[in-house]
């Protein structure tokens, strides 16, 4: 009986340890929320339409010749890299504007040949075209015929826009955003009766260059080239005190 009490009582004390050290974890968990609760983070944003001051359009041209023609696809080459350049030249493009990659040449693999068949090889050279003058490479980059009228096999991308000031941009859409920011937080917190007080911390986001009117976003930032007219939105995440 008498080992039995002591058994009660020292389970009792155990207990009675345990419960503190809940209530005192449950108190301190809660000391954490409420000094979380004092502190409010929100998203602003700041958009600009702005129009693309430069210009990249890349085209190639090529030949397919087997092994034992490599010289004469060689002297073919050299001949439809006069025939484009005459063509830009003539367009205007400058020599700064114009690259001309070397010649490079690829294997073709077909698994349908037979036993013997001679290898192919593919002849390509690549042609960028960078500018200021997006009106000048439009029109050229529609008039392209005249190169394919005379043999050469000559593809063609679409020209690609961009805009050059974008560090200025950001620098400027920078305060806009951040008047945001706190504009939005200033709503939320009147809401709840409280006060936006000092900004706590903020961090601007990715740039994100848009066609205009696009909601077309991404988590790492986004450049859209394939339009003259451009939006460019930057956000910034920013954490104020409430009181």
């Amino acid at each position: 009986m008498e080992i039995l009490e002591k058994s009660l009582i020292k389970t009792s004390i155990i207990l009675g340890i345990f419960l503190i050290i809940g209530v005192s974890i449950i108190s301190f968990s809660l000391y954490q929320i409420k000094a979380a609760d004092n502190s409010l983070s929100v998203t602003g944003s700041a958009k600009q339409s702005v129009t693309a001051d430069s210009v990249k359009w890349n085209s190639s041209f090529s030949r397919t010749v087997y092994s034992s023609n490599l010289k004469i696809g060689y002297s073919q080459m050299k001949a439809d890299e006069a025939i484009v350049l005459k063509f830009l030249k003539d367009s205007g493009i400058t020599d700064a504007e114009l690259t001309i990659s070397p010649v490079s040449m690829q294997e073709q693999y077909n698994y349908d040949k037979g036993v013997g068949t001679p290898t192919e090889y593919s002849l390509i050279q690549n042609v960028t075209v960078q500018s200021s003058d997006i009106a000048k490479i439009q029109t050229i980059s529609k008039n392209i015929q005249t190169i394919i009228d005379q043999g050469v096999i000559f593809s063609a991308y679409s020209p690609e826009y961009y805009y050059t000031k974008l560090p200025e941009m950001r620098v400027t859409l920078l305060p806009e955003a951040m008047k945001d920011a706190q504009a939005r937080a200033e709503s939320i917190a009147k809401s709840t009766g409280k006060k936006v007080g000092t900004l706590k911390s903020a961090s601007m986001g990715v740039v994100q260059v848009m066609q205009p009117n696009s909601i077309d976003i991404s988590d790492y930032g986004n450049y859209d080239t394939s339009t003259v007219e451009k939006q460019i939105m930057i956000t910034v995440k920013a954490s104020f005190s409430l009181k």
